[in-house]
């Protein structure tokens, strides 16, 4: 949760189409599903969805059925029998699930991603596409229970697709298939009945992995009061949040035993980066490979392979040429801040940092939701944050921090970050919105792993970006950046092992470390 993460972000945003007759037969589907199911000013009027009621599953079994949603991005859904209880729900920071054994737990990766996706989905109600970062595309004909319909791929701003079957005569949703917290579901609605001028379904099929539900809604409520209680962490699985400025402090004091110990390390990384146009569908992607080291906790990396193949022998010279400059530079931007933090020492002045801390999420955010959790394998403290309403911001970093939400995992033995997920809340807007617009719903995921028992380090790194340039150029892109094989050398060896497998000989041997 450092602010070399933001950095991070901010540094990957600066660094086949489908048919016109595609995009207007989708286009066209939505209109009409639209109008069908009231219109688009009822639909905009929905602020909280509630369906209630009864299911019987294939073995015989009852239970009741829920599925709650709130603007701009909640979503709950439970599944109640007895003992197998399920529940999944997204609160607008983090995704999470009750399981069938009646454990609660935070979920990560594309598991969390896909409840992300499915609380934007149901909370759209497929109007503003384009505001709310939705993309389509028309699959063509589909039969779902032995009738024709109409299918299309929505895609959300993190590339998670969803397919949607609607009935040609009725224009309204018949069926919807997606992945939902790593289970496969199909969910096929009827009996569409009017609630303050919306059609919404009152028999739901719902298939999740190889269980069938059979639901029977009893009660559909637009606007009714569904508080923010209902998409959070349970209480009781909450713990008593430690002292966050002491924590956040400690964290921040053992940055430099954290960076001195990662100089310890070296490995390779790949950067994979896939660029979209404004339907979703790719229109450039590249793949990158990199070996490196660390430097006063910075990475140096050196280019080895452009999309799976090595570099050439001059290519891979050049690119050692490029990493001795950055080591140079980074040698000298080091011993110039050491010079001035000696003179300001000696002088008696405050040593002050150059980059913020990260006492500044204390500040600028909220905190909530606690749990202790496992994550890989350690013992973790869990929370939710989100924009600190009072705070007021005036430093560009301050802005960044404040459109934040999501959710940190932090050892709090080793006083560091495991894994951070967060998003924008709204636009950020560089230089008044003139050099760059930073899209509301870009978001990142940064995660460590906790190598030989003493540090953690980076495994991997994703951003879903949104942004436009001097007010014209939009980008939309995913980056990927995954990291691997990490061997722990001395300074003896820090030379072989920085060099890059098959380009040895080429190879500028990196300085060794200053002590």
């Amino acid at each position: 949760m450092r602010t070399r993460l933001l950095a991070t972000l901010v540094a990957s945003i600066l660094a086949g189409a489908a048919s016109p007759a595609c995009a207007q037969e989708a286009a066209k589907i939505i209109d009409q599903y639209v109008k069908a199911a009231g219109g688009a000013r009822a639909l905009s009027r929905i602020q909280t969805l509630t369906l209630e009621g009864t299911f019987t599953s294939e073995d015989g079994k009852t239970g009741t059925y829920t599925l709650d949603t709130k603007l701009p991005n909640r979503y709950y859904s439970e599944l109640l029998a007895g003992e197998k209880n399920l529940i999944e729900a997204y609160n607008g920071k983090s995704a999470w699930h009750r399981s069938a054994a009646g454990e609660f737990g935070t979920l990560v990766g594309p598991e969390g991603m896909q409840l992300e996706a499915a609380a934007q989905y149901y909370n759209s109600r497929l109007l503003n596409l384009k505001r709310n970062k939705i993309t389509l595309s028309s699959a063509g004909h589909a039969q779902v229970r032995g009738k024709d319909s109409l299918q299309l791929e929505v895609t959300t701003a993190t590339g998670v697709k969803r397919q949607v079957f609607f009935d040609p005569a009725t224009h309204l949703i018949v069926k919807e298939a997606a992945t939902v917290g790593g289970i496969e579901e199909e969910i096929l609605y009827d009996d569409y009945r009017a609630v303050n001028g919306v059609k919404l379904p009152h028999k739901i099929e719902l298939h999740r992995g190889n269980e069938k539900y059979d639901v029977v809604v009893s009660r559909a409520a637009i606007n009714g009061t569904v508080g923010e209680r209902v998409f959070d962490f349970p209480i009781k699985s909450q713990v008593k949040l430690p002292d966050l400025k002491a924590l956040f402090k400690e964290i921040d004091d053992n940055q430099k035993a954290i960076d001195k110990l990662k100089e310890n390390y070296a490995g390779s990384q790949s950067e994979e980066e896939t660029e979209f146009e404004s339907d979703g569908k790719v229109k450039k992607h590249e793949v990158s490979e990199y070996t490196f080291f660390y430097l006063d906790g910075d990475e140096v990396t050196t280019l080895v392979k452009k999309d799976g193949k090595p570099l050439s022998d001059p290519e891979q010279k050049k690119e050692n040429e490029k990493t001795q400059k950055r080591i140079v530079e980074h040698q000298k931007r080091a011993a110039k801040k050491e010079a001035k933090e000696e003179k300001a020492k000696e002088e008696g002045k405050n040593d002050e940092k150059d980059e913020p801390g990260i006492e500044i999420f204390l500040r600028a955010c909220q905190f909530v939701n606690p749990r202790r959790e496992r994550f890989r394998g350690q013992d973790v403290l869990v929370f939710d944050f989100e924009p600190n309403p009072e705070f007021k911001a005036h430093k560009l970093v301050d802005k960044v921090v404040q459109k934040l939400a999501g959710v940190v995992w932090v050892d709090e033995k080793a006083h560091d970050v495991a894994r951070l997920e967060a998003y924008f809340t709204g636009d950020m807007k560089i230089g008044g919105g003139l050099l760059a617009n930073l899209q509301k719903g870009t978001s990142f995921v940064f995660e460590q792993s906790f190598v030989n028992n003493e540090v953690w380090l980076p495994t991997y790194m994703e951003a879903h970006v949104g942004v436009r340039f001097l007010l014209v150029k939009g980008i939309k892109a995913g980056i990927v950046t995954r990291y691997w094989d990490y061997k722990k050398f001395n300074v003896e060896t820090l030379s072989t092992i920085a060099k890059p497998k098959g380009a040895a000989e080429a190879s500028a041997d990196p300085p060794t470390k200053r002590e």
